[in-house]
C-alpha cells in the first residue's frame, strides 16, 4: 500500500497551493493529513465541524471534500492575509463560514457541546484554550491535532510544548486518543 498514490485532491487545492506558495506560507497541512481530515469529516453526516487555524484553506478544502451537503464548517483564522486566500478560493461553498478572529477569544464565546469534529491547527484550541475547545465538542465528537512530530518550521523550544500537549491529552479522562506516528504526527481523540 502506498498512502500517497491515487489521493485525488480536492478540485480547488491546486489554486490554494499556488497562492500558499506565493505568500510563502509554510504552515499548511500536508496531503496525508488532508486525506485523513476528508475521511473523518465524511463520518459526520449533517455534522457541525470546526477548524481552528484556517490558514490559506488547505485543510479546509480537504474537510469540505469529505463533508456531505448538510454538514457545516466554521473556520477561524486571525491572519487576514492568509484567510483572504481561503475565502477567495472556497468562500462560494455555502457549507463553510469563515471567521476572522483570534481563536482563543472565539473559543471563550463558543457554546458547549456543539461540534462533531474539531481540527485544532492553531495555538488556540491546541496549546492554549484546550479546555474551551473540548467543552465545545459533543460527546462522541472527534478532536484532531497534527504537527505532533518535529517540523522544520518549529521555533526553538516548540518540541517541549508538543511533548507537554501529548502528555496532557494522554492524561485526560474525557478523551480516548490514538497517536499516529505518521504524516506530521496526528492525534485523534474521541470525547467520552
Amino acid at each position: 500500500m502506498n498512502d500517497i498514490e491515487n489521493v485525488r485532491p480536492p478540485l480547488r487545492l491546486s489554486q490554494i497551493m499556488s497562492e500558499t506558495a506565493r505568500l510563502n506560507f509554510t504552515m499548511a497541512s500536508d496531503p496525508l493529513t488532508g486525506c485523513l481530515l476528508r475521511a473523518l469529516s465524511a463520518t459526520k453526516p449533517a455534522g457541525n465541524l470546526l477548524e481552528l487555524g484556517a490558514g490559506t484553506g488547505v485543510a479546509t478544502a480537504w474537510m469540505l471534500d469529505g463533508m456531505d451537503a448538510e454538514a457545516r464548517l466554521v473556520s477561524v483564522e486571525m491572519d487576514d492575509t492568509v484567510l483572504e486566500v481561503a475565502k477567495n478560493c472556497l468562500g462560494d461553498d455555502l457549507r463553510v463560514t469563515f471567521v476572522h478572529s483570534d481563536g482563543g477569544e472565539w473559543l471563550q464565546r463558543a457554546e458547549p457541546d456543539q461540534f462533531d469534529l474539531i481540527f485544532a491547527d492553531s495555538w488556540p484550541g491546541k496549546y492554549t484554550h484546550l479546555d474551551e475547545a473540548l467543552r465545545s465538542l459533543k460527546r462522541g465528537g472527534l478532536y484532531v491535532v497534527d504537527d505532533m512530530l518535529p517540523q522544520p518550521n518549529w521555533p526553538d523550544g516548540h518540541a517541549q510544548r508538543a511533548d507537554e500537549l501529548i502528555s496532557i491529552l494522554e492524561d485526560r479522562e474525557d478523551l480516548v486518543i490514538a497517536k499516529l506516528n505518521w504524516s506530521t504526527g496526528v492525534i485523534i481523540g474521541t470525547k467520552i
